[in-house]
């Protein structure tokens, strides 16, 4: 059957309203109970929250149906997507969840689930889960939440082991932290602070409704203006769950997740880090960071877009490296997921060393001009279905040859159709992207 719940990061949706209303959470909570008794007695289960207001109300009944079931809850409370993967399979816990909706606006949640490895789970067991959610809801389910007590020791864990990944202090370095009032908004100050960064702190007061809101990985104006003006060596802004980082160079420049890898890819091949000369990107990287790795001797290979997506495929290549456009990027000697806080440790570490900045970093990476438009479908149908969506497409891609890319793929978690375009010309690009969008609004648009 289809995935229904499920999309390419766990379960999304406005709070409050399926799947994400009380009984189909509650049912959740018991499938994955039912889920982890098969793997252990008493087995024990961690649960976190980004600092949506929905995030301790579905916590409690994400809580009280696992515990229906038999198993036994511990509660992070705020903290990162990144750190429950990380408590998860350090500690003896049979499973993690994380709720939140990263990026998403306050009125959306989510629940990301990790196994006892710290991997987020493969499909094949979503649709286990799916599929007792179903069945339950079938036979009726009372959502009964339970209160749930903060255990604080969880969150400084996650950040000591993040201190020790690091062999370079800084002292003298002058950061800006911009935390997206979400996850990351007591974790990035102490990390960095008690590694000696004068670390000045925007967007850091969260009330539950403002997580992402003008602020964070996806709105980096604010960042490049306190950069700029506190004269700073750099800045970074996390998203929701800080799961992803995206940079600001002491110019102001934007420092995205391929530009990460750029520097990332150099530095541990230099020190005979990268496994195999190779960094695994998805669909979404540019065709200039492909170039780049190139003329140092990496071969790059592509995923489909989900950052669960790049580690499957790095563990079947044994690469060290690997992350997406959008600032997810997994160091595999130290995270089993994207972590925007870790990814920040390293980026600062490597300038430090190097004795180098963001800029100079990130020299060499040529970025071909790249258009993304998202257009709101009311259903997903196959692309071989839409024949005028069809032809516009192979007429694009017949007019770039090999000088230029286009991937057309349904968001997983958004009723959106996401059309990219990539080539040597922006007037171009431009052009065909909005070629393929309105043949797409014409056949399916909302």
């Amino acid at each position: 059957m289809a995935k229904e719940l499920f999309g390419t990061d766990g379960i999304r949706g406005v709070a409050g309203k399926y799947p994400l209303d009380p009984r189909t959470i509650y049912a959740f909570g018991m499938a994955l109970g039912d889920d982890a008794k098969l793997s252990q007695t008493d087995p024990e289960i961690l649960l976190g929250t980004d600092t949506r207001e929905s995030g301790p109300w579905i916590a409690e009944l994400v809580a009280g149906g696992i515990e229906s079931r038999g198993a036994r809850v511990r509660y992070a409370g705020v903290i990162t997507t990144p750190g429950v993967a990380y408590l998860t399979r350090t500690g003896p816990f049979v499973a993690g969840v994380m709720i939140s909706a990263s990026h998403n606006p306050y009125q959306d949640n989510g629940i990301k689930v990790f196994g006892h490895n710290g991997f987020k789970l493969p499909d094949s067991e979503e649709h286990a889960i799916e599929r007792e959610i179903f069945r339950l809801s079938e036979d009726g389910v009372r959502a009964m939440p339970v209160r749930l007590q903060i255990d604080e020791g969880l969150d400084r864990a996650y950040v000591e082991y993040l201190a020790s990944t690091v062999t370079t202090r800084f002292e003298g370095v002058r950061l800006v932290l911009d935390c997206g009032n979400g996850a990351a908004y007591r974790l990035a100050p102490a990390l960095f602070r008690r590694l000696g960064a004068n670390a000045t702190v925007i967007c850091g007061e969260p009330n539950g409704r403002n997580i992402n809101l003008n602020c964070g990985a996806l709105y980096l104006e604010a960042l490049q203006k306190a950069v700029l003006a506190q004269d700073a060596d750099g800045g970074v802004a996390f998203d929701g769950d800080a799961d992803r980082a995206i940079f600001v160079s002491k110019s102001g420049k934007v420092v995205n997740g391929d530009a990460v890898m750029l520097a990332a890819a150099r530095a541990l091949k230099a020190t005979g880090r990268l496994t195999g000369d190779i960094v695994v990107a998805t669909v979404m990287s540019n065709l200039g960071l492909q170039k780049a790795l190139e003329q140092d001797g990496i071969r790059m290979t592509r995923t489909p877009v989900g950052d669960k997506y790049v580690l499957e495929e790095m563990v079947k290549l044994d690469a060290a490296l690997g992350g997406e456009q959008s600032g997810h990027v997994i160091f595999r000697q130290y995270a089993t997921t994207g972590d925007g806080l870790l990814t920040a440790l390293r980026v600062f570490e490597i300038a430090r060393q190097a004795g180098a900045d963001l800029d100079e970093l990130t020299a060499g990476l040529r970025v071909y001009p790249q258009k993304l438009v998202n257009v709101r479908v009311r259903q997903k149908n196959a692309l071989t279905e839409l024949p005028r969506v069809a032809w516009e497409i192979r007429r694009v891609e017949e007019e770039l040859g090999a000088t230029g890319r286009v991937l057309v793929r349904f968001s997983g978690t958004e009723p959106l159709a996401r059309v990219m375009v990539e080539g040597p010309d922006l007037a171009a690009v431009e052009s065909y992207t909005a070629r393929i969008a309105d043949a797409i609004r014409s056949e399916i648009g909302a």
